[in-house]
């Protein structure tokens, strides 16, 4: 079986964007070009591996197969790339970060002092939903994930940093300056999605106080959250991180908050980390919450 690198890049391509023509842009060659090498790793396997159906890509189970086969094969090329460099003195490389949505509120910065340490280094960061991520993860699709409610899998998993849950109001609303959870159980809330770590542990936290709110609204966003707060539509739960350039709500000193909740970097304990992306798990175990 013979099979290039560039030919699997493609393939890994069109089973992230579902699409011949978009794996072709990615891959910067025409959508003929594509076609052609793609038929000609299908006739290399010797099985389908893929269907076309609603001019959308589905692959097949032998294409799920390999995808997730060049994924590891080209982390690992990748990783001996850069242990090359690291004997030559040189510090280019690629890394790949996905991170949960509250993260992309301190993430840009860490990795910025990571780049100014190591300038010829690629930084590829994608921010999604907690499911999301998990997605990535399962898939092993990057090299390194942050996010605050890891899943029950076999993870190699550092907290690197406080993620205090806060309730908020409109900085209008006429409510006490401290407040029990009962003297705000008529209130309406706004929350996060389901899902979401900030929601699962906001529900796990009102669950073992018994505590049932009144949820209103729930939001994918926590920039949705803050503005149907200040608007006066209820409280919000939320990261104190996304509240950094809030002007329209305040905290509340409400019974049993902050919430006490912790970023995790993770990644699958029989992934072996390239170079750079062990250098960027130090540096984030080392300077996160500094300014």
């Amino acid at each position: 079986m013979h099979v290039t690198f560039r030919q699997l890049r493609l393939f890994i391509a069109l089973s992230e964007t579902g699409s011949v023509t978009k794996a072709a842009a990615t891959m910067h060659v025409t959508q003929p070009t594509a076609s052609a090498q793609l038929k000609e790793v299908s006739e290399a396997v010797g099985l389908p591996l893929y269907e076309v159906i609603s001019k959308r890509v589905h692959l097949t189970d032998a294409g799920r197969q390999l995808a997730q086969t060049a994924r590891a094969m080209l982390a690992e090329w990748e990783g001996f790339e850069q242990h090359v460099d690291q004997v030559k003195g040189l510090s280019r490389g690629r890394l790949r970060v996905a991170a949960a949505s509250t993260a992309k509120y301190f993430i840009p910065r860490l990795i910025g002092s990571f780049c100014r340490l190591h300038p010829a280094i690629d930084v590829s960061l994608e921010v999604l939903n907690r499911d999301g991520v998990v997605a990535r993860l399962r898939e092993n699709r990057d090299d390194i994930y942050i996010m605050s409610m890891p899943p029950e899998l076999d993870l190699e998993d550092a907290v690197f940093m406080e993620n205090p849950l806060v309730v908020i109001a409109a900085r209008g609303a006429k409510l006490g300056s401290s407040l029990s959870l009962a003297q705000i159980k008529n209130q309406r809330f706004i929350l996060r999605e389901p899902g979401s770590g900030t929601r699962m542990a906001t529900d796990r936290h009102f669950a073992r106080r018994r505590f049932r709110p009144d949820v209103r609204l729930e939001f994918g966003s926590n920039e949705a959250i803050r503005e149907a707060v200040a608007a006066g539509l209820g409280l919000g739960v939320i990261s104190r991180h996304a509240l950094q350039t809030a002007k329209d709500v305040r905290v509340l000193d409400v019974e049993g908050f902050p919430i006490s909740s912790r970023w995790h970097v993770v990644h699958p304990k029989a992934k072996h980390l390239s170079p750079v992306a062990a250098a960027f798990r130090t540096h984030l175990l080392a300077h996160a919450g500094k300014p």
